[in-house]
């Protein structure tokens, strides 16, 4: 079964906790939290003290997405916060494998991302280091982006490929996701799939009642 994962960039920060809560009660399992830095990508967004704030009022998984530079430098801090999950990006890195061994040192999954405009081959050498892959479907830095068609290929490509391989790696999707195109994306091989606007835009509930209908 496929597995959402909200992106609370898309939360209000005003309500943030009422709104976790409503989406453990809605049925959400992983909580999808993107961290921007201003340098890898334009936008900046939040840090360990929102991760510590938020552990405490939650067991959900923890997806931790680094979109920082040199983020060999933050990898155990954010293990500490209390992150179950962290994923780096290839483009962000110049110690991809060592970082990724660091990661699973500190007990947490360890995850690799690559920009639409990055090509498969880029990943191919960590693929047996990682738990999960993230496959970026719009640029990275902004939500509320529209899904970039192109990328299906590349999923289904990577898909193929881990299967082939038969690695015990979950893939998973980043980006414009939302309701009218979540069950292509599905067919497209997806374990995981992110979606920030499509979940809090609008009531909460009724939207996550939508996409867990069809992961079922």
């Amino acid at each position: 079964m496929t597995t959402l994962a909200p992106s609370i960039l898309s939360a209000d920060f005003a309500q943030l906790g009422q709104q976790i809560s409503e989406l453990e009660q809605a049925g959400t399992k992983v909580l999808h939290i993107d961290v921007m830095d201003g340098v890898f990508v334009p936008s900046i967004s939040f840090g360990f003290p929102i991760i510590r704030s938020i552990r405490k009022k939650t067991e959900m998984f923890f997806d931790v997405h680094l979109m920082i530079t040199d983020p060999e430098r933050y990898v155990e801090e954010f293990a500490r916060s209390g992150s179950d999950s962290i994923t780096i990006h290839v483009e962000a890195c110049d110690c991809v494998s060592d970082t990724l061994d660091k990661i699973r040192s500190l007990g947490v999954e360890a995850g690799i991302s690559l920009n639409p405009g990055t090509p498969l081959s880029d990943i191919d050498p960590y693929l047996e280091q990682v738990d999960r892959v993230l496959v970026m479907t719009v640029n990275a830095g902004f939500g509320g982006q529209q899904y970039i068609e192109e990328c299906t290929d590349k999923i289904i490509m990577l898909r193929r490929e881990i299967d082939r391989r038969r690695l015990p790696v979950t893939l998973e999707i980043d980006g414009g996701v939302n309701k009218e195109n979540v069950k292509h994306i599905m067919d497209a091989g997806a374990d995981v799939l992110v979606s920030g606007s499509a979940v809090f835009n609008g009531n909460l509930t009724e939207n996550m009642r939508y996409f867990l209908d069809v992961m079922k």
